[in-house]
Formats: structure tokens, sequence, C-alpha cells
């Protein structure tokens, strides 16, 4: 069923506040969590757990539940993410990124961007062999995260799910872009192979061409080739965890949510989380009273805020370096200088193309046309398909460089290839992709139809850091440095990135130039000098020509333009204390008993993938866990 409704594609409408009474096990309402406390509630209802959330709920509200509607979370008035914003950067032009932090029940799930790509199985390799966390290797993963899913796509694919909660399908919008992009990896070059599924945790360089095609039209003799989405594929709505894991057990068991309400600190007594302090959420009722709330846990506090909340809850609650910890006047429970430290996320730059007038793109919708809107609204309604039942962003790529493109990227990138990617060949080392739409805020385009070739690094060298900047102001925006780009190695893959992308872009079909004020400005006469209102070269045409004058311009854009793909994690890493590590392969908070991580801030290592299905699986993996701790079985 699908509520017969509308609202604009770039604002959310009011939500009802929702109040719980206090239970014994409070959470974070994070996606980790979420899934965590899913599990162990369907396994036990009488197990008494609260779900503690700054954000709103996000029950059937269409933001949240139709996929088309997913940059609407990214308007700067959003009350469904947090905006946090770093320090200014020398490394970035001085320019201080904005990074997007989940904000409601659920977190990522409810807000991202629905690309379903997983890891590569050394990831979770490294993460039990380099970081000495048993029990958190491929082996142990890969079962988790088939257990999570049920994938629609292809009956009988290795390594996939087919009776989980959360629905993987192919992405049904009918779009000749994706189609266009497909066709160029084919052609052009020869380090780009097909295969039956790009997400199999090995393969790179590698693009998918599905059994399952829908024809644009009867006269346009082509078909379109779809992509995996976390959307369900016969409802067209947002495989999230709230709305699979977590609504549907209310009043079932005893799990119970607050949400608007945020995290102050945990209670600590001799040495034991005993509970936690939080406040009514003066950001979603400005007029609510700032009280201090005590929710007492008989048995665990779990806290899962993200890279961005955990490490600031923790250090507010004495758990951090004892020197900054002093600083700010905290009493110290535990001295861990890990906590805030090792940030990473991939660094990302979308790159914006005009597109045909024959192309479908989501951009109409975005920008809220009526007709538009109404249109698909109504298929929407009627069976979950169209336009709405799509993300737009289809058709993605893992990248390694061959021997000649290495001597492209140039030897900054030497001592890290060698180190991080020789050793390890299912490493991608970018991650490309085609999108249907301008991606970004639609504010002031000139033309009506756009595509994106978006991409990121996906091993970033550079590291920053989170840290609270108030020992009592849970509002103070936090102390916050990305380190994007403080690497010379991550500047030249998005150098090389850039280069590589637009030569894809102009051999698309759909292609009708650069749009201009996202692309690098190229001195006059150069054979890079980007063009507006052109047409496609051959597939056979010779690569554009960059003098290391282009270079520069491509570097001084590059640092003027990227941003993060909202995949931050590290900041409570779990690998020995001695190394940094926050908490250990149990997830227990080093020196404080009782209290635990569960989110991506746990991560020790990066993943070259979009971070959703590593979340849902240390989700499932803290489910297990928790459960063998408190005696729980048929998790």
């Amino acid at each position: 069923m699908h509520p017969n409704t509308t609202s604009s594609l770039l604002e959310v409408g009011p939500i009802p506040s929702s109040s719980h009474s206090i239970a014994h096990s409070p959470l974070s309402g994070g996606t980790a969590a979420c899934v965590a406390a899913g599990r162990l509630a369907a396994a036990d209802p009488s197990l008494k757990i609260l779900i503690l959330e700054a954000g709103p709920t996000t029950y059937n509200n269409l933001a949240h539940i139709q996929p088309a509607r997913y940059l609407s979370h990214l308007a700067p008035d959003s009350t469904t993410v947090t905006h946090n914003i770093a320090k200014p950067s020398t490394h970035l032009g001085g320019r201080a990124v904005v990074v997007s932090s989940g904000h409601c029940l659920g977190g990522g799930s409810s807000v991202n961007f629905m690309l379903y790509t997983r890891a590569s199985a050394s990831d979770y390799d490294d993460w039990e062999t380099k970081y000495s966390n048993p029990g958190w290797g491929s082996k142990e993963l890969i079962p988790l995260l088939e257990k999570s899913e049920t994938y629609q796509t292809k009956k009988g694919q290795a390594i996939h799910g087919y009776s989980g909660p959360l629905k993987v399908s192919l992405n049904k919008i009918p779009s000749n872009i994706t189609q266009d992009f497909m066709d160029v990896l084919a052609q052009y070059g020869s380090n780009v192979k097909k295969t039956d599924d790009a997400n199999d945790l090995k393969s790179v360089n590698v693009f998918a061409r599905w059994s399952r095609y829908d024809t644009i039209s009867s006269s346009a003799n082509r078909v379109l080739l779809t992509s995996d989405r976390w959307i369900d594929g016969d409802t067209g709505r947002r495989s999230d965890i709230p709305h699979n894991m977590i609504y549907p057990l209310l009043g079932k068991s005893a799990l119970e949510v607050q949400t608007q309400c945020l995290v102050k600190k945990v209670i600590i007594e001799d040495g034991r989380a005993v509970g936690v302090e939080y406040v009514p959420n003066k950001r979603m009722d400005p007029g609510a009273p700032q009280r201090v709330i005590v929710a007492r846990a008989s048995q665990l506090v779990v806290v899962s805020a993200g890279a961005f909340g955990s490490p600031t809850i923790l250090e507010r609650s004495g758990i951090g370096a004892k020197a900054r910890l002093d600083q700010l006047g905290v009493k110290v429970y535990a001295d861990l200088p890990g906590v805030g430290e090792a940030y990473q996320d991939h660094i990302f730059l979308p790159m914006p193309f005009l597109a045909s007038g024959d192309s479908v793109t989501l951009d109409k919708l975005i920008v809220n046309d009526p007709e538009e809107v109404e249109k698909w609204m109504a298929q929407w309604n009627k069976n979950g398909s169209g336009l709405l039942a799509s993300t737009g962003f289809d058709g993605a790529s893992k990248f390694r460089p061959t021997q000649e493109e290495l001597r492209v990227i140039g030897s900054e990138f030497d001592a890290r290839w060698k180190q991080h990617f020789v050793p390890a060949p299912d490493k991608p080392v970018l991650v490309m992709g085609s999108a249907a739409l301008y991606l970004g805020l639609p504010v002031g385009l000139l033309y009506d139809k756009f595509f994106s070739i978006p991409y990121f690094v996906g091993y970033p060298t550079s590291v920053g850091y989170v840290h609270i900047s108030s020992a009592e102001d849970i509002y103070a925006a936090p102390d916050f440095d990305p380190g994007f780009l403080q690497s010379d190695d991550d500047l030249a893959l998005l150098v090389w990135g850039y280069k590589k992308g637009r030569e894809y872009a102009r051999r698309m079909t759909c292609y009708r130039g650069e749009y201009l004020p996202n692309h690098p400005t190229f001195p006059e006469g150069s054979a890079a000098v980007c063009q507006e209102h052109t047409i496609p070269v051959p597939i056979n045409a010779p690569d554009i020509h960059y003098t290391s004058t282009d270079d520069e311009a491509i570097k001084a854009h590059v640092r003027a333009s990227v941003s993060s793909a909202w995949h931050s994690l590290g900041t409570c890493s779990m690998k020995p204390r001695q190394e940094g590590g926050v908490v250990d392969p149990q997830l227990n908070v080093y020196g404080i008993r009782s209290l635990k991580v569960v989110d991506m801030s746990i991560a020790p290592g990066n993943v070259g993938a979009n971070t959703y299905s590593t979340a849902i699986t240390i989700g499932e993996k803290a489910a297990l866990i928790t459960a063998s701790e408190l005696g729980i079985s048929g998790v």
C-alpha cells in the first residue's frame, strides 16, 4: 500500500514526535544499533530495550520511504541530517567542508542514496588480521551480509541472501543514461570486463549486465540496463532499517523508541555503564525545556551515534584522551586517546554534464515540477514503479589502474599502490558511476536535463578527527577536521579520476557538454577547455591531452570542489588499546564494563564501497555477540 499523498521533493513536512516510557537497555538510534535491537527484540520480546534517537521518526514519511526524495535530506534546513562543519583547510583552498550524517530513526539507512555496493573481502580480512579482531574476517561476515537481505535481482546468485528483511532489487528507472555509461565501459579501453555480479566481494574493473531489461520505448529499439539498489522491487519503497526491523515490533515486544532527544553522556558508576543522561532536542522543538532525563540500564548501554556522535558522547562521559578531557574539565573514567581519532571518509567529486533532450532524468522531479510530480506520483501509488521508485544513481564500476595509468597518476601514488593495493587485488582504487540527474541541490540551474559521473577514492590515505569542543554544551559544534587532501596521493587519484570520468562522459550518446560552473577553468587555447552545447566524440577518439598547466587547473578545481561521500567511520576504532583502539572485538569500550559501541565508528580500516552494507553487518554481528552474552537464542 502507498499513501495517496504528495509532498515537495526538497522539503520535509511536519513530523509528529513520539513519547515512550523508559526501559532498561538504552541504545542510540543509528543503522547498526537498530539492526541489533530489532534482532534481539524479535528473538526475545520480553527484553527491555530503549532506543534514544536525536532526530524525528520516519514512519511512512514519503521523504524516507520514496526513493527519489533522497536529496531532500541534504537541504540546508533539513532536520533529518546533521550538517557537520569542519575547520577551514588550507588543503581545500581555505574551505570548510560540510559532512552530513543521519539525524533520524535508522540513521543513514533512512536518508542514504540506497546504492548497493559491497566491500571487498580483503577489507574485512584486514579487520581480523591487521587489526587483531578475531571473528571479523570475511569468512564470518559474508554470511551476515547474506542474512540481512532478500536479493530480488537474480535467484541462486552466490553469496547473496534470499530471506532477509531488507530487499535488494533492480532499479527500474526508464533512463538511457545508464545504458550509455555501460556501453562506453564495454567499448572504451580494455581494462573493464563484463561480469554476472559486480558485488561478489572480489571483482574490480568489471561491470554487470543483468538478464532483465526494460524497454525504454517501443520506437527507441533500445533497452535499459538496470542495477541493484536497496529498494523493494515489489513496493518501490526504500529498504531502510526502521520500517523493516523496528516499527513492526513496536507494541509486540518490550522494545521502545523515543525520538527527538539528545544523549548527553553515559552514566558510569564503579567503572560500569549504568545508564544515560539525555535531554529533549531543541533543534526539533526549540521550546522544549532542557531538563536532564535519566534512563537506567540493568545490563548494557550501547552507543550508536555514528562517527560524529559516538566519540563525542564518549568524551562527554569521561572516556577519551586524558589531556584533552582535563583541559575541558571532564572527569576521566577511561584514558583512551583513540576516541575521536582516525576519522576516515571517501573523498568524493561529482562531475555534472548536460544531457540530450531525449534523456530521462530526475531533474524536473527534484525541482518539484508539478506535472512531473503528479505523473510519477500516480504511477508509484498504483504499483510502486516509475521514477519515484528510483534514485537515478545507476551504473557503477570499481577501478584499478593499469601500468600505463599508474604512470599517468604519477609517482605520488607509488608507495600507496605497492603497500595497500598490490597485496590485495580485490581492492578498488576508485569507485565511479553514473547518475541521471544533477547530483546536488539544484539551485539556479540554467538547463533542464543533466547527468553526472560521480566518483570517490576507495581508500584515502588522509585521516582526520572529531572531538567535543565543550564539556556541557551538547549543541556546540564538534572540533572536526576530515583531513581531506592532506596526502598528495589522494589528490593524484582525484585528478586521474576527473580525466577518466570525463573521457567516459564525452563518449556517451546523451552527452551535450560539460556544465561549466562545476568543471576546471583551463587556460585559453588549451585542448582541455570545457564546452557546453556540444556533441559526443566517437568511442575511438583520442583522449584529451592535458599539459602540466592543465593538471594544475584540475588540482585547483579538486581542492575547491571535493566533498564527503557521507561514509564517515573510524573514530571509535576496533583495534588493540595500545594501538589507539577504543573497543575490543566484542565491541566493549576499553576500561568500562557494560558499554559497547555499535556503528561505523568502530571500523578500524576503510572499505572500498558505500558503507550501508557494512553498517548492517556490524549490527548483525553485534546482535550475535550481545545475544550470546545475555543468553538469548534464535538471533
